[in-house]
């Protein structure tokens, strides 16, 4: 040991000394990572685990490698690397320290060994630092749950309502686009539930419990439309920020992207998501950085793809590589049996959403919205159930109700006999109509309405099947 390496340890013995009474247990070792001198705390070495080792006194301790004392000690790292550990946390047996480790120089700079010290009351000054620290946990934690929630799939196959033969088919098409991976491109006018469906796809598929994330085309600025594709890189254009943005593909990442009114994409953006759906990689505005995407695509619109190809304002290439698996959903129009069944839902749902009583639907009420063609499909008899709940009163929705919220009521055109038609039909319809009115003023109760109407009960039942009525009571 030179003169030089001995002054070297001696002052950094000494300056232990001077700030003993700041920590707990100080060690010096040399470059070979073999223990110099200790402290007299000997918060590393108790006396049971010296025995245990078969050493009486520090003095025998002085010289052997550090690891034989401390077991994982990252002191020979640190006079192997040259690297400090200002600041670290170790749990040694019983004991939780708060622990420096320092590499020591010469004058030439080269390293001669190595320092640590485990901070007095480690604990203490720790327990603000873990508070902090755990409170962050649990916020990240919590950001992370919320994140989880907001992208899993909020409808499956059994938010599908209806039993039509139309409905049963696209339900159908739902369980069978789960079990594949291939690009799926929902068409139908605007509110038939194109979302709904693509949300149940998703819960069918092998990609259920990773993230869903859907994004309207239509609602985008068309200079916006790659960011929110692709993301953005730190400082990608003015008043972008120091931190780079993901985009829609990269936090779909290993689930589903949904994107919705498709037709509405501008040409330019369309050759780039080609590029994407080809090479499966984006590249953020702004960056050179080539990111592997594994998305599957569900893509919907309400406009006619094929004519736009025909005519220049939709690439072929595109449409071809999103027209796998195309599901056609049916306007309500289309079937109009599954009406009663829908209506009975949005009632029960506006009902619990405005903390109300259900109200059930009368025949006639059900004769008005099956008289309707239903533009707006099943969002606008979603809104029309609501409309009658905050606009009305009453314990059940009768066909006035409709008489301000629908364009015109179809009750009252059916009741604006055509010009020219047999006699019969309109008698048939007179008599129709004056049943459906007695049922309603019996509340359903057919031995009631028969007695209004001068018949007997086996005659109503009759007449009740000619004009394929549903009385909702067996009264």
């Amino acid at each position: 040991m030179t003169a030089e390496w001995n002054e070297q340890f001696a002052a950094a013995r000494a300056l232990m000394v001077m700030i003993d009474e700041m920590i707990d247990g100080a060690i010096l070792v040399d470059k070979d990572a073999r223990i110099v001198w200790s402290n007299d705390k000997h918060v590393w070495f108790d006396d049971k685990r010296m025995a245990l080792l078969g050493f009486r006194s520090m003095k025998e301790v002085v010289g052997q490698p550090v690891e034989r004392l401390i077991p994982h000690s990252q002191m020979r790292e640190v006079v192997e690397t040259g690297r400090s550990f200002p600041l670290d946390i170790m749990r040694y047996g019983e004991h939780t320290l708060l622990v420096s480790r320092l590499p020591l120089r010469d004058g030439r700079g080269e390293i001669i060994g190595a320092i640590a010290f485990a901070l007095k009351n480690s604990l203490t000054y720790l327990r603000p630092i873990a508070e902090r620290f755990n409170k962050l946990q649990l916020r990240l934690a919590r950001m992370e749950r919320e994140l989880a929630t907001s992208r899993a799939p909020k409808y499956t196959v059994e938010n599908l309502i209806g039993f039509s033969p139309a409905m049963l088919q696209v339900k159908r098409l739902v369980r069978k686009a789960g079990q594949i991976s291939s690009a799926v491109l929902l068409l139908g006018e605007t509110g038939t539930g194109k979302e709904v469906v693509a949300h149940s796809i998703h819960a069918a598929s092998d990609r259920v419990d990773l993230p869903f994330v859907g994004l309207n085309v239509a609602a985008i600025p068309e200079n916006l439309l790659e960011a929110e594709f692709f993301g953005v890189a730190p400082g990608a254009y003015t008043g972008a920020g120091r931190q780079p943005r993901s985009g829609k593909f990269q936090l779909a990442h290993g689930g589903t992207l949904f994107l919705d009114e498709i037709g509405d994409m501008p040409l330019p953006l369309q050759a780039k998501l080609l590029r994407v759906l080809q090479e499966r990689e984006v590249e953020p505005l702004g960056s050179n950085q080539v990111i592997k995407v594994d998305v599957r695509i569900i893509a919907a619109t309400s406009r006619p793809l094929p004519d736009m190809v025909r005519n220049g304002t939709f690439r072929s290439d595109l449409y071809y590589r999103l027209n796998v698996f195309p599901i056609q959903l049916p306007a309500l129009r289309d079937h109009k049996e599954d009406l009663e069944i829908l209506a009975s839902f949005f009632s029960e749902r506006v009902a619990v959403s405005l903390d109300q009583p259900m109200r059930d639907l009368t025949p006639s009420a059900l004769e008005a919205l099956h008289g309707y063609d239903w533009p707006g499909n099943v969002r606008e008899l979603a809104n029309v159930i609501e409309q009658v709940y905050v606009r009305t009163e009453g314990d059940r929705i009768m066909a006035a109700d409709f008489a301000d919220i629908l364009p015109r009521s179809a009750a009252d055109r059916q009741a604006l006999p055509p010009r020219k038609r047999l006699l019969a039909e309109a008698m048939d319809e007179l008599e129709r109509s004056l049943i459906l009115s007695a049922l309603e003023e019996a509340q359903g109760n057919k031995l009631e309405a028969a007695r209004s109407l001068g018949l007997s009960r086996t005659n109503l039942y009759a007449k009740l099947r000619k004009h394929d009525i549903t009385a909702t009571s067996e009264r």
